[in-house]
């Protein structure tokens, strides 16, 4: 994919240019074994694909094995490119391409013509097409993708579902630093399933006999509740958001329809989900609505309360709302760990919901499993659900369809007609929309009362003339981060707190603490953007002893907000820079994770590596991307952030050339270092020397005498 800020140049005239990347072949074999979906198949190659590397490479998926995937299928892999890092993910044209077109109500001499044309150019796939040639191959045999999930905390983090049990417990004691002792469990025998879990014991056989009862690790930890008169209880694990979400995992047929047929079996044999568990259901078209009517089951989703809530991005980008007031305080005061499962592609900390730590990413039938559930401390496989009205307990297996129950309500639900309906009225059908007042006229009329929409300063004070292009000297550390820091730590895209800058700022203009909504929703109004840069609440900067948005400020010592901190230095004409480590700007392409950046008065990010597209987006801001040499980082340097940092040559800077940092300690001592330029070709050194993709056009557009008014 390309970053907002790209896309904004594109649609300015600009060309897009980008190395020329290595292109990664996987080769797929074989066929999906019962009780696989596409979403295990892509968390697997997730998780193959960051182990293997593919940050600014194509990856091209061939093989016999795609003959077996559905167009949806693979459309669910090529999606999660930015997951895998990749810049894409390509599928070539074959038999299935033509037959989705057809399916999906496309015009008949569009897909000749579609046939025609991949054919005449050599680009028309079956099975007796030679490989073709890459850089690096890998190969996956599909038989070998089990049913899994994703997490706590990243899409990479693959587990396997006869694993989450004991990777949920190892992830408390590991990653969110809660030792669970033997001692709080129900029973004798809930105590020695951990302790063997602490040994490290090895997994469960499967042919082990089906448990009648949830072996309950946190018992001790366990919290009663009331919802809607209804008592319930929190513990670790439990899962209080549960959302069917994702523009594409939601537009496969093959999994919307095996969530509902498992809806429907559930329903059918007594079980409900907790009232702790917030439900949804948000389609990426209104076709899957309509096919899941057309086959009887959108009645047993909304039976389990998987209501439909919208046709957009939800839960996935953290719109999922807050969870009830009695769930938010008991997490908050028995500081536990309660989990989110999700059909969406990112799990990033603090995206998903400001209270859930442990966010799982899942296909649409295994989050209606563990709703039902009601945890994540559950073994699937052996472990019950619930009990149904007999009295029996209700295992997954029990109620999971068969392909063969999938396959027949596709045949009876899903035509061509669909979307050509739908898509026909696709402009019109929605009424609410429609009656939004629009003024009209060729340009914006700034409303300087609004707090969703202001004028962005990016081109105050800028001149027709080049800026000189100096040293950064005596800059200030704003925040000295580590390994994958996402776009969402950057620029969170969810809920806005009360007593954070951007909830002040919010309060101050008149807007009640109901009607902030989201950093995603008022990303028109810088002001709330650029309060709400690093003000993740799970952010770890190694500057402060605490979580969340904040940071040291020099030299008056003080642990201030980032903004305040940076308003700070704006004040004084102090420069800032970033250290990170690996990985920084992995995620979202979010071009606010660069603007806001920039805004606060950044001019250099110095990591160990970056994402492509963010690293993109920082030069289209004008902020200098640098890695760091040799090897090296600032934990090997020693630095701390309360260095003063200079860094010498961008007179002369050359794309990709290395620049000499001079980093002087508190004590007078200076630590030299050398740093390149992510600066990878003279088209972004032309936007840098400007200041910015923007400020480029600008300038061109007013050289060649184009009308600019605004």
């Amino acid at each position: 994919g390309v970053g907002g800020i790209e896309a904004e140049a594109v649609l300015l005239g600009q060309p897009l240019a980008m190395l020329t990347p290595a292109v990664v072949g996987v080769r797929l074999t074989g066929r999906l074994a019962a009780g696989a979906t596409a979403t295990d198949l892509v968390l697997a190659v997730t998780e193959m694909l960051r182990k293997q590397g593919v940050v600014g490479k194509f990856v091209e998926y061939y093989g016999h094995g795609l003959s077996s995937l559905s167009l949806a299928d693979r459309a669910t892999i090529a999606n999660m490119a930015p997951e895998y890092g990749a810049t894409c993910g390509f599928f070539p044209v074959d038999d299935e391409t033509l037959r989705y077109l057809r399916g999906t109500g496309r015009p008949e001499e569009l897909v000749q013509l579609v046939e025609a044309y991949s054919k005449a150019q050599g680009l028309f796939r079956t099975d007796d097409t030679p490989d073709p040639v890459f850089n690096v191959t890998l190969e996956l045999d599909l038989a070998s993708v089990e049913p899994s999930l994703a997490g706590p905390r990243r899409p990479q983090d693959r587990v396997p579902l006869r694993s989450l049990k004991r990777s949920f417990w190892n992830s408390l004691r590991t990653t969110f630093n809660r030792p669970i002792e033997p001692e709080a469990a129900a029973t004798a025998t809930d105590r020695k399933y951990m302790r063997w879990l602490g040994e490290g014991g090895n997994e469960v056989d499967v042919e082990d006999a089906p448990a009648p009862d949830r072996e309950n690790l946190y018992h001790g930890y366990q919290v009663p509740i009331t919802m809607d008169g209804q008592p319930d209880i929190l513990t670790h694990g439990s899962v209080v958001i549960a959302a069917i979400t994702s523009c594409t995992n939601t537009s496969n047929p093959s999994v919307m329809i095996g969530a509902g047929l498992l809806a429907k079996k559930a329903v059918e044999r007594g079980l409900q989900v907790a009232p702790h568990v917030k439900t949804s259901l948000a389609p990426g078209s209104r076709v899957v609505t309509e096919y899941l009517k057309a086959g009887d089951l959108m009645g047993y989703l909304e039976q389990l309360h998987f209501n439909v809530v919208g046709y957009g991005c939800t839960t996935c980008i953290g719109n999922s709302g807050p969870v009830p007031d009695e769930v938010a305080d008991a997490v908050k005061t028995h500081d536990l760990v309660v989990s989110a499962v999700l059909s969406g592609n990112r799990n990033f900390e603090g995206r998903i919901n400001p209270v859930v730590r442990a966010n799982y990413l899942a296909s649409p039938p295994l989050v209606v499993a563990y709703a039902l559930a009601g945890t994540v401390d559950i073994d699937l496989r052996h472990e019950p659900l619930g009990t149904g009205t007999d009295g029996k307990p209700v295992y997954l297996s029990d109620i999971w369809p068969s392909e063969g129950e999938v396959q027949d309500v596709m045949l009876r639900s899903l035509n061509a007609g669909m979307f050509r309906t739908q898509y026909s009225n696709v402009f019109t059908g929605n009424e609410q929309w429609n009656a939004i007042p629009v003024a009209g006229g060729k340009l914006y009329q700034w409303n300087g009362d609004s707090t969703y929409i202001q004028n962005p300063p990016y081109f105050t004070g800028m001149t027709m003339d080049l800026p000189p292009q100096r040293s950064i000297e005596e800059a200030r550390v704003l925040a000295l981060l580590g390994d994958s820091v996402t776009t969402d730590h950057i620029s969170p895209a969810g809920n806005i707190a009360v007593d954070s800058p951007a909830g002040k700022y919010l309060i101050e203009h008149g807007v009640e603490p109901k009607d902030f909504n989201s950093y995603g929703a008022r990303r028109g109004n810088h002001e709330v953007m650029m309060r709400g840069t690093f003000a993740n609440i799970r952010m770890r900067n190694q500057m402060v002893a605490k979580e969340g948005g904040w940071t040291l400020h020099f030299p008056s010592l003080d642990t201030l907000p980032i903004y305040d901190a940076a308003m700070r230095y704006a004040e004084d004409k102090t420069p800032l820079v970033i250290f990170a480590g690996k990985e920084y700007g992995t995620g979202s392409s979010r071009d606010w994770a660069a603007k806001g950046t920039y805004l606060l008065g950044v001019r250099a990010v110095i990591a160990e590596s970056f994402e492509r597209i963010h690293r993109s987006n920082l030069v289209g801001m004008g902020v200098l991307p640098l890695e760091f040499t040799n090897g090296e980082s600032w934990s090997s340097l020693g630095l701390t952030g309360r260095e003063v940092i200079t860094i010498h040559g961008l007179a002369a800077l050359k794309p990709q050339g290395t620049l000499d940092i001079v980093a002087c300690r508190e004590d007078g001592i200076e630590l030299r270092f050398q740093a390149r330029a992510r600066i990878d070709s003279q088209g972004e050194m032309n936007y840098y020397k400007n200041g910015g993709i923007l400020h480029y056009v600008l300038r061109l557009l007013a050289a060649h005498g184009t009308a600019i008014t605004a």
